[in-house]
């Protein structure tokens, strides 16, 4: 991911009143991000607690940036990111929704995914994955993980901007 700046960040999102883009607190450490080892941004709140945040790249490069909103009730199972699908989770996966873009988010159409609670994705996908069988190429893996994580990112981000 290239890196953004704060005015970029806040000028991309889709799906927000210029009153909650005001609203938006930065991560604590937003100066220390590797921007070489994200494939979107994303954060929680610090102010609120069930509001985070993504920043996805699309397929040229543009940032699009995403309200989030945390469920209010916690799932009764463990549940897989539908970003990532890290299968091992060493992190907690909770169901988001956004509203969706334009009109159709005016008139309450939302569109929900599970992903990971602090959006560790791009850590999970490249974790070297366990060696499947003799000859198995884990850097090849590890690369189709991240462009999948690419791919999935910015399918949500489709579905927030589609008409609904």
């Amino acid at each position: 991911m290239l890196p953004l700046t704060p005015a970029t960040i806040k000028g991309s999102f889709v799906n927000a009143s210029r009153k909650v883009v005001a609203d938006i607190t930065l991560p604590k450490s937003f100066d220390e991000i590797d921007w070489s080892a994200q494939d979107f941004l994303g954060w929680t709140d610090p102010k609120m607690k069930r509001r985070a945040y993504v920043v996805v790249p699309v397929d040229d490069g543009e940032p699009v940036g995403i309200v989030l909103r945390q469920a209010d009730v916690p799932p009764t199972r463990r549940a897989q990111c539908s970003w990532c699908r890290d299968v091992t989770l060493p992190n907690e996966v909770v169901l988001f929704s956004a509203q969706r873009a334009g009109a159709s988010g005016r008139n309450g159409n939302t569109i929900a995914t599970w992903v990971c609670a602090d959006f560790q994705c791009s850590v999970n996908v490249r974790k070297l994955p366990s060696m499947a069988y003799i000859g198995f190429d884990v850097d090849a893996a590890r690369l189709e993980r991240m462009a999948m994580l690419r791919t999935r990112s910015a399918g949500f981000v489709s579905e927030v901007l589609a008409a609904g």
